[in-house]
């Protein structure tokens, strides 16, 4: 069997890639060396391990000897995990989106030795079909192209690399963010809305979720019940359709109807972070237990199939799910899809015929299988008539669903990934009071401590794979990271978790800052392989860590009082005032983070001996309303002296009885309500 040098690689996507008879390197000044020293433009294949169009290019085209053979004699092939180098993928990412128009993954992009761009694409076929050129064609096209006419190539290069510097400039801002501003997005979300499914504009529908944080405090800001109602319409929708697993829990990364319906049925962590928490804020803000509900299932996947025995949590599960056995069971989906008979045979004739009425299926199927648009007796479970008793039906399916074979699993370990289950979890114990989330999130903040963290040089790390921890953390990294342990301090007051929050906040974010523009870069300024440095700001799938940061810097100052952390996060905001007045829904997150810079600070501290079952209660009662800008601490007489340095305001509410209440208000609080006796 053929072997490259990604063998070597602890990503799982690059190790799908090991065997190809492409000789695949891994990005990196070896393949740049290669490059330059044989004269040739390298050909940069950016994907991940649970994408499916991925695994169709590698299949029809990097497991092809023919078509390896062409890359390997004009090219200098270099294999890219996009969520271990996110800087990379957004540098040529950008290229191919304002070139072509769309972008996705594959990524395909032929570079100069001096990593400046030509030509790119998605996924291409291995012939023109499709209306898309064929990738031997593609390939051979551009080999002749380099030989023949390499000025007009390299001079196509420099020219779009100039362009993508100016497209990424950072404008000065001259206007100071204000009330109006954070309303601007509610009228844009609103004329997107999906009142009959929920989500916001049409096939395909992704979740994201940084629009449901930012319209839930709009809600919470402006008193909108129609914010609200967006938010749970949506949270519905996609609960009731095949994106949610309705047997195991958590959600698929998108639906391609409108409906929430026919998913594309890979799952990744950082959905089922997010939406967690909007679920959980949603609850908060109705009351709804249906809405708690769906987050204990997100909490429970999570726990049982994502979480590594350390405490960390794995990246993704595969769309597609191999069974050489029973090719019925094997592709896209087929883990999750059901034929009614094998309903029947698990629960029998009546108890099928109840679950199958809940569910949806029929038995011709419910979804189109084959190029033809026919039926082939495969069922997408939803919930058509979701008031139907169906007993333990579901739970004896999930059971036999167990033994089919699972879909692949990406186990690698990302700090910023985790920072956000932490968050989750951390949320889960506030919002329920939840021992067992609490546990997790401690279990995995100490995973990422122990592997990921370095206290004496405040260096993060980004990936843990194979024992292996690599790859100088980022901006989504640090930011993510930081709002987790500030979600754990909110839950217990430990001052550890707040006093690497502010080292991770101040030595870590000064790493990423722009300190003329004000902002921060994605990377460090040292990163020595990038064509260029960016400042993410678009919140999409996740929020960028330019918003993450802006918010961590404005808990800090409402937590400490340290006006430093109001002056960094102000001139952060400011920095997005342009792009938000021109088109405020590409960054709800960052709105989120005004609408804190607006809000005067809240703290409601109960000062106690210990944390009994009296104190346990009265924090249920004030955590119980959605107030997304205030914070609820029950601190002991032992953390008040570890929080002396760190948040001297807190350490300097005095304990009067058994406990006491303080209510305060921008750092002044009211009369302390006294529990004694």
């Amino acid at each position: 069997m053929h072997t490259n040098a990604l063998i070597d690689e602890k990503s799982p996507y690059l190790r799908q890639h090991a065997h190809n008879p492409v000789n695949w390197l891994p990005w990196g000044e070896a393949a740049f060396e290669k490059a330059r020293r044989e004269d040739k433009p390298i050909f940069l294949s950016v994907g991940y391990s649970t994408c499916h169009w991925c695994h169709v290019m590698a299949h029809e085209s990097f497991e092809d000897p023919a078509t390896a053979e062409v890359l390997n004699r004009d090219f200098v092939p270099v294999k890219v995990d996009r969520e271990e180098r996110p800087d990379v993928d957004r540098i040529y990412m950008l290229f191919v989106q304002a070139s072509s128009g769309s972008g996705g993954w594959p990524m395909s992009v032929w570079l100069t030795p001096e990593l400046k761009p030509f030509f790119g694409g998605t996924y291409f076929p291995p012939d023109s079909r499709y209306g898309r050129p064929g990738f031997r064609e593609v390939l051979e096209h551009l080999a002749r192209a380099w030989k023949h006419e390499r000025e007009r190539v390299e001079s196509s290069g420099a020219s779009v690399t100039e362009q993508l510097r100016a497209m990424i400039a950072s404008a000065q801002a001259s206007a100071t963010p204000d009330r109006e501003l954070f309303r601007s997005a509610f009228w844009q979300f609103r004329r997107s809305f999906d009142a009959r499914w929920g989500g916001f504009g049409g096939a395909p529908k992704f979740p994201r979720p940084v629009v449901l944080n930012y319209l839930l405090r709009y809600f919470a800001i402006e008193n909108s019940s129609e914010a609200l109602d967006m938010v749970v319409a949506t949270l519905h929708g996609m609960a009731r359709g095949g994106m949610h697993d309705q047997l195991g829990g958590g959600f698929h990364r998108y639906s391609v109807d409108e409906r929430w319906f026919v998913p594309h049925f890979e799952k990744m962590l950082y959905d089922q972070a997010q939406l967690a928490v909007s679920y959980l804020e949603a609850y908060q803000a109705t009351g709804e237990q249906a809405l708690a509900d769906r987050a204990r299932a997100i909490f429970r996947y999570v726990g049982r199939d994502l979480t590594d025995s350390g405490g960390g949590f794995y990246s993704a599960e595969d769309a597609d799910s191999p069974d050489p056995d029973n090719p019925s069971h094997s592709g896209e989906g087929a883990f999750y899809i059901w034929k009614k008979s094998e309903i029947e045979s698990v629960l029998g004739p009546g108890l099928a015929e109840q679950f199958c009425r809940r569910y949806g299926v029929e038995a011709a199927g419910n979804v189109e299988q084959d190029p033809q648009g026919e039926f082939t007796g495969r069922n997408i479970l939803y919930e058509a008539e979701p008031a139907i008793d169906i007993g333990n039906a579901a739970e004896n399916l999930f059971a036999a669903r167990a033994k089919r074979p699972r879909p692949h699993l990406d186990d690698k370990v990302l700090t910023g990934w985790n920072g956000l289950m932490i968050s989750a979890f951390a949320k889960g114990f506030t919002v329920l009071g939840d021992r067992q989330y609490l546990d997790a999130a401690e279990r995995a903040a100490s995973f990422l401590m122990a592997r990921m963290y370095d206290r004496q040089s405040g260096n993060l790390l980004r990936r843990y794979s194979g024992n292996d921890a690599a790859i100088p953390g980022f901006l989504d990294d640090y930011a993510f990271f930081a709002q987790a342990l500030l979600d754990l301090f909110e839950a217990t007051a430990s001052a550890g978790y707040l006093e690497t929050a502010i080292d991770l906040a101040t030595r870590g974010f000064g790493r990423f800052e722009d300190r003329e523009a004000g902002g921060l870069f994605s990377t460090e300024s040292d990163t020595p392989d990038l064509l260029l440095r960016m400042k993410d700001d678009y919140d999409g799938a996740e929020p960028s860590g330019n918003s993450a940061a802006t918010d961590v810097l404005l808990r800090l100052n409402h937590l400490t009082g340290n006006d430093e952390f109001q002056r960094r996060a102000e001139k952060s905001l400011r920095a997005f005032v342009p792009k938000l007045k021109a088109q405020p829904s590409i960054a709800p997150q960052m709105l989120v983070a005004l609408g804190r810079w607006l809000a005067e600070p809240e703290q409601t501290v109960i000062r106690c001996e210990e944390v009994n079952p009296e104190i346990q209660a009265l924090l249920a009662e004030y955590r119980k309303r959605f107030a997304p800008y205030s914070v609820v601490l029950a601190i002991t007489d032992q953390e008040v002296k570890d929080l002396q340095h760190a948040a001297p305001f807190l350490a300097g509410l005095e304990r009067k009885g058994r406990a006491t209440v303080y209510e305060c208000r921008n750092f002044v609080c009211t009369l302390p309500k006294v529990m004694d006796g």
